[in-house]
């Protein structure tokens, strides 16, 4: 076995490109001898840091943690490096459990939105909901992406994950009744639970719901069907009607995918 490799060899061998061994020597962690020609020539005596430098940075360790620790390595401070990995390694398994609970909720919530009837009215008793809002006249589908994400970037702290997020808008009554579609006075977010920092709150009580799929182009027809529902069946409206996005462009480009529920307080 040769004592000294060149640049390439160890390259290819550890998987680590030939910048981030120069980078490494520029730190002083890794100190190759130079050839009369100017090649680079790694000592075996120097590859077993290679090991340690690769499985600290995979622990988001910074180079100036890693060159301190080989410069005085010791059972002492491996054992301390030891159990800083594992408080590490901790935090990351408890983080990748909370994302896999995320996860697994949007996946019965999309699996559920799939065996939803599109165009049944029903009659829903629902708790107290707070929401936040951001007053906004959208008449594009452009613009309501552009509310929405202004909305999450003014209350991210209160939303655990966006995928998740329930998503409603108001339309404006005054286009729904001419004819006009797609038109938006305020897009809101329905929050996990209460909070003190809260815009308005959707009461309990029973709402009258409607689910529609596809494009929102139609939301005029299908509002003037849920208003004209709830005057034939002597439902008597105690606020504006909402939409609410249970599968949008989150979760699907196909317009033919996306699942919509007007809701309207009733009594």
């Amino acid at each position: 076995m040769r004592n000294y490799y060149k640049i390439s060899e160890i390259s290819k061998l550890y998987g680590i490109g030939a910048d981030s061994l120069r980078y490494y020597e520029r730190l002083g962690i890794l100190r190759p001898r130079r050839e009369a020609n100017g090649y680079r020539l790694y000592s075996l005596k120097e590859m077993y840091k290679l090991n340690i430098i690769r499985d600290l940075r995979r622990l988001d360790f910074s180079m100036a943690q890693i060159k301190e620790y080989l410069a005085d390595q010791s059972v002492g401070n491996t054992l301390e490096l030891l159990r800083r990995e594992r408080r590490l390694l901790g935090e990351r398994l408890r983080e990748l459990r909370a994302r896999e609970e995320l996860i697994s909720e949007r996946i019965a919530v999309l699996d559920n939105a799939r065996k939803i009837r599109t165009g049944v009215f029903t009659v829903k008793n629902m708790p107290e909901r707070f929401c936040v809002q951001l007053c906004e006249h959208i008449a594009r589908d452009e613009e309501m992406d552009f509310a929405v994400k202004k909305l999450h970037r003014r209350h991210e702290e209160k939303i655990r994950d966006f995928g998740n997020q329930v998503i409603g808008a108001f339309p404006s009554m005054e286009n729904m009744r001419r004819g006009r579609s797609n038109v938006y006075d305020a897009v809101f977010f329905i929050l996990e639970s209460e909070t003190p920092d809260y815009d308005f709150i959707l009461p309990a009580g029973e709402y009258l719901s409607y689910f529609y799929g596809g494009g929102y182009e139609q939301n005029a027809e299908r509002m003037a069907e849920v208003l004209a529902y709830a005057e034939n069946n002597g439902l008597r409206l105690l606020g504006e009607p909402f939409e609410m996005y249970e599968i949008d462009n989150r979760d699907t480009m196909r317009e033919e995918e996306f699942l919509t529920e007007i809701q309207v307080r009733v009594e």
